[in-house]
């Protein structure tokens, strides 16, 4: 069964070391467009999620400039598999795994994420 999110009260949580940190409520998260949340440590975490309703959870840093902008990225997929571009410089990051698919040698965290 799929919910429609604007009938739920579903909380977007992601995971730290052991324990699960609730981030959002899952209305926030249009599907196609990134939200930046806050992490206890002061660093940033971006959320999105699909048109199939999967969400997805990186580090909100891009490594090549420094600036805190991968959820303003666009979202798309390549060979299957789902990625952000950052807004700056276009590098595309793999979402389920953080993975930079134009530099192997680049990659920013991934984070496991769920709707509760």
């Amino acid at each position: 069964m799929t919910l429609a999110p604007e009938t739920t009260d579903l909380k977007v949580q992601v995971r730290l070391a052991a324990d699960w940190l609730t981030v959002c409520d899952l209305t926030h998260l249009l599907p196609g467009r990134g939200v930046a949340a806050l992490l206890p440590d002061g660093g940033q975490v971006a959320l999105f999620r699909d048109r199939g309703g999967r969400l997805y959870a990186i580090d909100n840093r891009d490594p090549f400039c420094g600036a805190a902008v991968l959820s303003r990225g666009l979202t798309g997929t390549h060979q299957g598999r789902p990625f952000v571009a950052s807004p700056l410089l276009k590098q595309r990051f793999d979402l389920e795994t953080g993975q930079c698919l134009d530099d192997e040698a680049v990659r920013v965290t991934a984070y496991e994420v769920r709707a509760a």
